[in-house]
């Protein structure tokens, strides 16, 4: 999820756990303690591989193995430091603990997919029902805290947090459900041109869980669908891509190519650009244009040789227009 809310995410577990006489200290550390995942952002920066960059981001900071070691260390320094924690450390150990593995669970219900089980050889976690910003995903947690703050040790701030937490729980649950009520449709769409058992994947479009876009992979490339939860009823239309799946073989046993390919679950296009292969990951944007692009090779008469680094094509972003769409299509079905 986006940095904001996991601010507010964080605070409000832990303040909801800790002693309530500790309750703005706990609303700031815990939007400090769920920030700390994402902090590996910066090491990152430091390498020149935007595939490399990608790839291990949200690995060992997001690791259900490792989390819980840190969760020990920050609440064995606090309590040897003595103050709140020590005043009340299992009350402070659960809020610890619980506020920094809830960072990479709720990042596993977006597309981008989490190591959750880091250094394990699996595949990112990627249940793909929250878009990575959704702001009535983040409204609960936030005016939990906003009540919390003003309210302080007051009955009103617990039963706002518990609230907050409830709500956001809630909202989870109806994505899930509102995910299968895509999927069914895809189900019945993708059978009747022969793709049932295709790999496939369902993920919202931005800000919102109405309007959900479908991706199917097929012999000579892919299929991209749409529904609306709202205005769309009967069959899910769908439009064919191509993508390079030869060239896209000769070159999958590259380093790069082939830790794209892993992190992204095989949801790939490939095409040539100026003599270079440009692979796009399909989760993350929509046809023609895709947030993660990068040029893997080059073409050397019939064959391709490997770039390295990588270069990650730019992306025009056209946020406005973009955004409009989306709130016209979940109210409307296309002619």
């Amino acid at each position: 999820m986006d940095s904001i809310t996991h601010l507010f995410l964080g605070g409000a577990i832990v303040a909801a756990i800790a002693p309530r006489h500790h309750r703005r200290a706990a609303l700031l550390a815990g939007a400090v303690l769920n920030t700390l995942p994402d902090l590996d952002v910066f090491p990152l920066a430091l390498c020149d591989d935007p595939v490399v960059r990608m790839t291990w981001h949200r690995s060992a900071t997001h690791s259900w193995l490792v989390l819980p070691m840190v969760a020990w260390a920050i609440w064995a320094f606090f309590r040897a430091r003595g103050g709140r924690v020590a005043e009340a450390p299992v009350r402070w150990w659960w809020a610890i603990f619980l506020c920094l593995m809830a960072h990479p669970l709720i990042d596993a219900f977006t597309v981008y997919g989490t190591q959750l089980f880091w250094p394990l050889p699996m595949r990112p976690i990627m249940w793909s029902s929250l878009f990575i910003i959704d702001p009535l995903f983040t409204l609960p947690w936030l005016v939990a805290c906003v009540v919390a703050w003003s309210a302080r040790e007051r009955l009103l701030a617990q039963r706002a947090l518990v609230a907050g937490i409830a709500l956001g729980i809630a909202y989870v649950g109806w994505s899930l459900v509102a995910k299968a009520l895509v999927e069914r449709a895809a189900d019945r769409s993708l059978a009747a041109i022969g793709l049932a058992g295709a790999p496939r994947f369902s993920v919202p479009a931005p800000l919102n869980t109405l309007l959900w876009r479908v991706v199917a992979m097929t012999p000579d490339g892919y299929v991209e669908g749409e529904r609306s939860l709202v205005a769309d009823a009967g069959p899910m239309r769908l439009r064919a891509h191509a993508s390079d799946l030869h060239a896209l073989a000769t070159v999958r046993q590259f380093p790069s190519v082939a830790r794209l390919l892993w992190f992204d679950h095989g949801f790939a296009k490939a095409w040539r650009h100026d003599g270079q292969l440009v692979v796009a990951d399909l989760r993350m944007g929509s046809e023609p244009d895709y947030a993660f692009r990068f040029v893997v090779a080059r073409q050397v008469g019939d064959g391709w040789t490997a770039l390295q680094p990588p270069r990650q094509a730019p992306l025009e972003v056209h946020a406005g227009r973009d955004l409009a769409y989306v709130w016209h299509r979940i109210w409307s079905t296309p002619p």
